[in-house]
């Protein structure tokens, strides 16, 4: 009889670990990292693919000089989201400069244990920004750090369609003892009316102009390269293209 118990046990027990590795297939690293102590770094973003033929539209990031990216930027959370983000554990990381700019954002620490949790609390949808709502704010903002502030307000109304979704990670975080995981959700502009028409027109014609330096319009082959000309290329870019990363990150800013 304690042979049958036992083994029934064990049975259970291989069950449960199968259903947990089953339901977390696609994220066996991040299921991986629960087992371990220590911290996970997370954040979240959206990001806009605006493209012409085989160019994609970066704009300068204004806290890394030289450096480009998508349009967009991290998530922000909500007052309601609070509690939840308490029960995991997450801790808001503000690089120094950047304490009210950075307020609410999506961007910190968990414990490792609880990197799930974290993504199940963001895939719910509840207390914070939709990926719509976090580009639209980062548009008007970036737009006006660019030099168009005149752009600005065509942002207001733009609708995305989701093309794909990316959990980038766990992954080491270089000099540091913690894991880095990264989700991107890339949207494309819904051209439905026309403020969203003019909108890709005129930073489609900034991208295109030579002398303009803050929106620039970078090849396939330079998000391969990481760079176009002297300009260094954010790695999060190479999601404009497909899932799959092709750079190592920069330097984390402090």
């Amino acid at each position: 009889m304690l042979i049958n118990i036992m083994a029934g046990l064990i049975t259970a027990a291989l069950l449960a670990a199968g259903g947990l590795v089953l339901r977390h297939r696609t994220h066996l690293g991040l299921l991986r990292t629960t087992l371990t102590s220590g911290r996970l770094r997370v954040s979240v973003a959206a990001l806009l693919r605006i493209k012409d033929d085989d160019g994609y539209v970066l704009i300068h990031h204004p806290f890394r000089p030289g450096v480009y990216g998508p349009p967009g930027g991290v998530v922000k959370y909500t007052d309601e989201a609070r509690g939840a983000l308490d029960a995991v554990g997450f801790v808001e990381q503000r690089p120094a400069g950047r304490e009210l700019t950075m307020r609410r954002d999506l961007r910190g620490f968990v414990p490792a244990r609880h990197g799930i949790g974290f993504l199940r609390w963001y895939d719910r949808c509840a207390g914070r920004e939709s990926g719509p709502e976090c580009l639209r704010r980062e548009l008007r903002e970036e737009l006006s750090e660019a030099g168009h502030p005149e752009l600005a307000p065509l942002a207001g109304k733009l609708r995305f369609e989701l093309i794909r979704s990316v959990v980038d990670g766990p992954r080491p975080t270089p000099g540091k003892q913690h894991r880095t995981m990264r989700s991107f959700e890339v949207y494309d502009p819904i051209l439905d009316s026309p403020e969203a028409v003019e909108l890709r027109r005129r930073m489609l014609e900034l991208a295109h102009d030579a002398a303009e330096t803050e929106i620039v319009l970078a090849r396939v082959a330079d998000i391969e390269d990481g760079r176009r000309e002297q300009f260094l290329i954010s790695p999060q870019s190479a999601f404009l293209l497909s899932t799959r990363r092709i750079h190592e990150d920069l330097p984390a800013l402090r």
